[in-house]
């Protein structure tokens, strides 16, 4: 594995909400029809492996293979043992080195690429006769969450994010069903979470939740005290939008679009 970037994933980070982004992929995984035998189930951008126990105990006779471009995170993911083998790769361009897949799950991890119309099908066509393409992805480019990181980088640092370098990634369950159609039968669907966030002391919940993923790709243009001011008028942007409610928990709606397909 290469050396590690200071702008590698924190599994620990990451691993505050633990609970609240395992609900979505165990839902995912719950939809789920029977696969083929022989090919290995992957976990495509396995992160830190929350999923990988479950993977193994639900497919005990394929070969679990992670598949992450995040040393960080793959290192945890080896911690698990559930998988049985493990590899860094960039997710855009990964090929299966031998069997075809039966299974290829890939939760949360889509959106950061474009082009789905091409990326979809692509997956799609490495997986081995009867096989299923499980895919989970937030639909958040719209929510006040992520909305508010775009609009308030652009006005604080106008001439580093331009709203037209800001496209949403997912599409709507339906377009996914119409693109993946001929392929072969496919469930697609969304659902909104509203996740009730723990007070924090000093922190907006909802920029705790976001700082793990959302955030990266602003702060990492930024330098240490540009981030810290970013920060402070991002969070008084989000006690506007999500409020601190009597117990001093937050409500948090967040949408993810789900889809199956299983190849004819």
């Amino acid at each position: 594995m290469s050396e590690v970037s200071p702008f590698d994933w924190n599994p620990g980070t990451y691993a505050r909400f633990r609970g609240l982004r395992l609900r979505p992929a165990l839902d995912l995984l719950a939809r789920v029809d029977d696969i083929p035998p022989g090919g290995p189930v992957v976990d495509l951008g396995c992160g830190a492996g929350a999923v990988g126990p479950v993977l193994a105990k639900r497919y005990p006779d394929h070969r679990l293979i992670g598949i992450d471009a995040s040393p960080a995170m793959l290192a945890e993911a080896g911690k698990t043992g559930a998988y049985d083998w493990l590899s860094q790769a960039d997710i855009a361009g990964w090929m299966p080195a031998g069997e075809k897949p039966a299974l290829i799950y890939a939760n949360a991890v889509l959106h950061w690429l474009g082009a789905h119309e091409d990326l979809m099908p692509r997956l799609a066509g490495l997986l081995a006769p009867g096989g299923v393409l499980a895919v989970q992805m937030p639909g958040q480019f719209d929510a006040a969450s992520h909305r508010l990181l775009r609009e308030t980088a652009g006005e604080m640092f106008p001439d580093r994010f331009e709203p037209s370098e800001f496209l949403p990634s997912v599409a709507a369950p339906e377009d996914y069903a119409r693109l993946l159609a001929p392929l072969g039968r496919v469930e697609a669907w969304e659902t909104t979470y509203v996740q009730r966030l723990d007070p924090a002391v000093t922190e907006h919940p909802v920029r705790r939740f976001t700082e793990a993923t959302a955030m990266r790709p602003f702060l990492e243009r930024m330098s240490a005290a540009e981030a810290g001011n970013f920060i402070s008028a991002y969070e008084a942007e989000l006690s506007a939008a999500y409020p601190v409610e009597e117990d001093g928990t937050v409500l948090f709606a967040f949408r993810r679009v789900f889809f199956t397909l299983t190849r004819l």
